[in-house]
């Protein structure tokens, strides 16, 4: 065994260069090889191995028993084992029953193994407060997958291949070629085990290994490397892309101006903004930006929209089909005079119907609460001038009241009004767009008169006058 031999030397050099370049290693810090038994994982534990000192890491090994070829799997399980032993790392074992795992969930065998191995890795890196899990993808991985997504079809993020760094995964080897790794263990004199099922072209990935990429090296026998390469300088245009993309989102979107709970204004609406926070996209402005139609993309997607239904909002935006509605599987899209509204999907309706027998403090949603209390008026009473507070003429109103979503053809008087007016063309005349009007509440009393349209304006025959000896006093608040 030629332990200083130039293809070792070469491969270790190699991957210190790697790792110093993309910093995926801290020093001291711990770290987990998910073994296998595979030429990869066996290359990329020795290989760390010999850096362990130079980088200051400690490692730990990982090994998944998917149970799903008999005798070889125990077979790969035993090879870690002495592997290990004989390295003096310490190895985690599971072992996983994968189609019990793939029928419970409905997915392939494939997609439970890499459920099953990542969520297990994840799991063990906190229970064991290592850093990150090292994976022993290599430069043709990443070759084949960025193929498999070509011929999927996919956008500019598809053609990078895998990353160096996925959170807390990290890919020491995959500057390095299959080939290279398999030099390195003969140089070594290592064995390792095979999963006789990659020798099998009845899955996508092997029939891009085994027959794609062969006919691709007869038009260039360094096809692998060319590949890889532009993968790694799409990679860094994505990143000026990314942050171009950022700002040209940032330009054409602001949060929605009013709360759905208290229709207030955003700045004084205690709802944390996240990305699925409801969204304003400014007509306008996109129609400026040098892509539009991939600056909508970039927001859409993210929230479920297909590229079908994002060239169909795409082509609208000519027309603006105010009041029209697109859905995805999590968020809602209306179109509202030179904007898109986008939110997430919520339950219909959003407050069930309450009926409210008397004085007390209601609960109406997981975040919504009402306080109905009365109050003695006096020569100096005030009433409640805030929107989330109304101040009523109690000597009229008959309980029970109801708390509900306005319906077609309600009508009120809105105070300082004589005659009455269309809850809907009121919530036009202020503006609101089609998610305020549907989250919109209003308080009745016994007799079905609209005492409060919440948040906005009391009716005006509720009004508090001179005259008024008691008041009713509301206060709707977001739960704490």
């Amino acid at each position: 065994m030629e332990k200083n031999s130039p293809t070792i030397s070469t491969f270790v050099n190699q991957v210190r260069h790697f790792a110093h370049h993309h910093q995926l290693f801290t020093p001291r810090g711990k770290y987990i090889i998910a073994l296998s038994g595979g030429a990869d994982s066996v290359s990329l534990l020795l290989v760390l191995k010999h850096l362990e000192s130079e980088l200051g890491i400690t490692l730990e090994a990982a090994h998944c028993n998917f149970h799903l070829r008999g005798d070889e799997s125990l077979r790969d399980e035993q090879f870690c084992q002495q592997l290990c032993r004989r390295l003096h790392v310490p190895l985690h074992l599971v072992h996983f029953d994968t189609h019990a795992y793939a029928d419970l969930h409905h997915v392939s065998i494939e997609m439970a193994a890499r459920d099953l191995r990542y969520a297990y890795f994840e799991q063990l890196r906190r229970d064991i407060h290592a850093h990150d899990i090292c994976v022993a993808h290599h430069r043709d991985d990443s070759v084949e997958t960025l193929l498999l997504n070509l011929v999927r079809g996919t956008g500019l993020r598809g053609l990078r291949g895998i990353q160096p760094r996925n959170a807390h995964i990290i890919r020491p080897l995959l500057s390095h070629s299959r080939q290279q790794i398999e030099q390195y263990l003969d140089a070594l004199g290592e064995s390792y085990v095979t999963d006789s099922t990659n020798l099998h072209n009845d899955v996508k990935r092997n029939k891009i290994r085994l027959n794609v990429i062969p006919l691709l090296r007869e038009l260039n026998p360094s096809v692998s490397q060319s590949i890889f390469e532009t993968s790694l300088r799409v990679g860094e245009a994505l990143k000026i892309f990314d942050d171009a993309i950022q700002h040209a989102i940032a330009d054409v979107t602001t949060p929605l101006r009013g709360c759905t709970c208290l229709n207030q204004p955003v700045e004084n609406c205690t709802t944390p903004q996240t990305q699925n926070s409801p969204l304003i996209i400014s007509v306008p402005r996109l129609k400026q930006q040098p892509s539009p139609e991939y600056t909508l993309h970039e927001i859409l997607s993210p929230r479920g929209f297909t590229s079908a239904q994002i060239e169909q909002i795409y082509t609208l935006l000519d027309t603006i089909p105010t009041g029209k509605i697109i859905t995805s599987c999590t968020h809602e899209l209306a179109f509202d005079r030179s904007t898109l509204i986008l939110q997430p999907k919520t339950p219909t309706p959003l407050v069930r119907p309450m009926h409210i027998p008397e004085t007390g403090t209601y609960v109406l949603s997981d975040n919504l609460k009402l306080k109905v209390e009365t109050e003695e008026c006096g020569d100096r009473y005030e009433p409640s001038r805030t929107a989330d507070c109304a101040s009523l003429d109690a000597s009229d109103i008959k309980f029970p009241l109801t708390l509900r979503h306005t319906q077609p053809g309600d009508r009120f008087v809105p105070f300082g009004m004589t005659g009455t007016k269309l809850l809907s063309d009121y919530l036009t005349d202020r503006k609101k767009n089609i998610f305020e009007k549907r989250a919109q509440l209003v308080l009745t009393d016994a007799q079905q008169r609209i005492l409060w349209l919440v948040g906005e304006r009391t009716d005006n025959r509720f009004r508090i006058t001179p005259h008024t000896q008691r008041a009713l006093h509301l206060t709707i608040t977001v739960a704490r």
